[in-house]
């Protein structure tokens, strides 16, 4: 209280300069430097106050504290745009899905702009950057031996000639009898569902009935973390500032223990896996959105990794 009268004594003109940071804004040695990202805003919708406010304007807000500050500040923040839920918008509307990506991103950055949320940067997923940069992780984890193949039982649509994603699955929940389950969760019942398990499952392309066949698939090898992980979440909850929600749920993954997670699927809307044997897949959109962060910032500056990969700064 004391700092802050004699602040307002002094008056404005005693307060330090504002920082300006040069284009594009760049970590700055013996700086406080800043990078915030908000949550990537799914590009099937147009977007309403609930979405604005439960990522976008935090962020905003943070980001405006923190260069009144005076510290050196990156926001960044774009459309998470692969998936099958854009290629269900784009049956609907009758589109193709980057018709459908580039309809939404347009109104995305219309709606943000007219809120001034102060963005450095708004992009989108649907970019080379990102195909590189997911497809290097990639195969890192390849190079490494943290990927597994596994086969996977899942309906196809002999009508449609294609695997059925989650959401291309119609049926009756094998749980509460609900007849609109999706391919991945009752929305009655809210139990998740493996969509082998649908009784009655439907096409929703064609109306068509599937049939249950094999299909190979890619596996994030999780359980082969464990040993490093659990020692880096004790320092890390010790130092950091976890919620209690957070803590909760992570020790409840690591007490059951890690499993193998499929990062492929048989879609055409996606960023396309290097690998012989698969390239007719894509990525699962929750291994690559997260990308997003990275490559978006790579879009804003070819010197993105100055952000991303320094520690020191």
């Amino acid at each position: 209280i004391t700092a802050a009268v004699e602040a307002w004594v002094r008056g404005a003109a005693a307060l330090p300069k504002p920082w300006k940071p040069e284009k594009p804004v760049l970590p700055v040695e013996g700086m406080r430097n800043i990078l915030i990202t908000s949550a990537l805003p799914y590009v099937n919708n147009v977007p309403h106050l609930g979405n604005i406010i439960g990522c976008v304007l935090s962020a905003d807000t943070f980001a405006r504290y923190c260069r009144l500050r005076n510290w050196n500040t990156l926001y960044i923040c774009g459309t998470d745009e692969y998936g099958t839920a854009t290629e269900t918008k784009a049956v609907e509307e009758g589109l193709m899905p980057q018709e459908i990506c580039n309809k939404y991103n347009a109104i995305h950055t219309d709606i943000y702009r007219w809120f001034d949320i102060s963005f450095d940067y708004f992009g989108r997923t649907t970019t080379p950057q990102q195909t590189r940069i997911a497809q290097d992780i990639f195969q890192r984890l390849l190079a490494r031996g943290f990927l597994l193949q596994d086969t996977v039982e899942q309906l196809r649509c002999e009508n449609c000639q294609r695997f059925l994603a989650d959401r291309f699955v119609e049926g009756t929940c094998p749980f509460c009898s609900y007849e609109e389950a999706r391919g991945d969760q009752c929305d009655k019942c809210g139990k998740l569902i493996n969509a082998v398990e649908l009784k009655n499952p439907q096409c929703k392309l064609c109306r068509g009935i599937p049939v249950v066949k094999p299909t190979q698939h890619l596996f994030l090898d999780l359980p082969k973390l464990e040993e490093r992980l659990e020692p880096w979440l004790e320092q890390s909850w010790a130092t950091g500032d976890w919620t209690a929600n957070a803590r909760y749920i992570t020790r409840s993954w690591i007490r059951d223990g890690l499993k193998p997670r499929c990062i492929t699927r048989d879609l055409k809307w996606g960023t396309p896996v290097p690998l012989d044997g698969f390239r007719d897949k894509v990525f699962y959109v929750w291994f690559d959105a997260p990308i997003g962060y990275l490559s978006i910032t790579a879009n804003y500056t070819d010197q993105w990794e100055r952000w991303w990969k320094n520690p020191q700064q």
